[in-house]
């Protein structure tokens, strides 16, 4: 911090006074004070998908997000809850910590680890379901939107299928947004994908960001 000296200081205080009166002046033949819009808070809570594995955190999709909120001008920041390798159990102990803060849109994209691991699909429905109740339990106004998940063919047909029913029912049961899925245009498109074609590429997370976008820009 830059030392001042108490001339120097006097003489600020005597400006800064002067200019007080100046805006208190402006503001009474205006007759109206200066008003600003408070900051509400995006909570994107999920995985890997979520958090953006291998790439920067500026191309993870939630980060895409915030660019496109900042473009409209809109009065939202975004907080990525995002965690590699988490499980719809994990999230459910994980998400008091998170709800700390408060929270007006929850995004939750949680439930691929679960099925990738072939975990029983009402086990995980109903740990997402607990997610959620806490977050309306905390806050009842929040705006909540579901991030729709599918596995691929290989986890079997009606394995395949009950889990991809868990995202609409949840979404239905909770008056949520749905995004139906949210790989689409991604998932499968090997130029989209890392090496490990599971994970998006920046250029993925941008049509990932496109899939929430549509969804989400409604509510806010």
């Amino acid at each position: 911090m830059t030392l001042i000296v108490f001339a120097g200081l006097f003489a600020a205080c005597s400006n800064n006074s002067k200019s007080d009166k100046i805006v208190d002046n402006d503001s009474a033949k205006n007759g109206k004070a200066e008003v600003t819009t408070p900051i509400k808070t995006i909570l994107f809570f999920g995985t890997s998908l979520t958090a953006g594995y291998g790439l920067e955190p500026t191309e993870a999709y939630p980060a895409v997000i915030q660019q496109k909120i900042d473009a409209e001008k809109l009065p939202y920041k975004v907080i990525n809850g995002g965690l590699s390798g988490e499980t719809s159990a994990a999230g459910k102990a994980r998400i008091d910590w998170l709800l700390k803060q408060k929270i007006d849109v929850f995004v939750l994209e949680l439930g691929s680890n679960d099925g990738l691991r072939g975990l029983p699909v009402l086990e995980t429905a109903k740990n997402l379901q607990s997610i959620i109740d806490k977050v309306k339990a905390k806050y009842p106004d929040v705006k909540i939107v579901i991030a729709g998940m599918q596995m691929p063919p290989s986890m079997g047909a009606k394995y395949t299928s009950d889990f991809k029913n868990i995202f609409p029912q949840l979404a239905e049961k909770n008056n949520a947004a749905l995004i139906p899925f949210l790989l689409d245009k991604v998932g499968g498109v090997a130029k989209l994908n890392q090496a490990d074609g599971i994970h998006p590429t920046a250029e993925g997370d941008k049509i990932l960001a496109d899939n929430v976008w549509v969804v989400l820009k409604p509510l806010l």
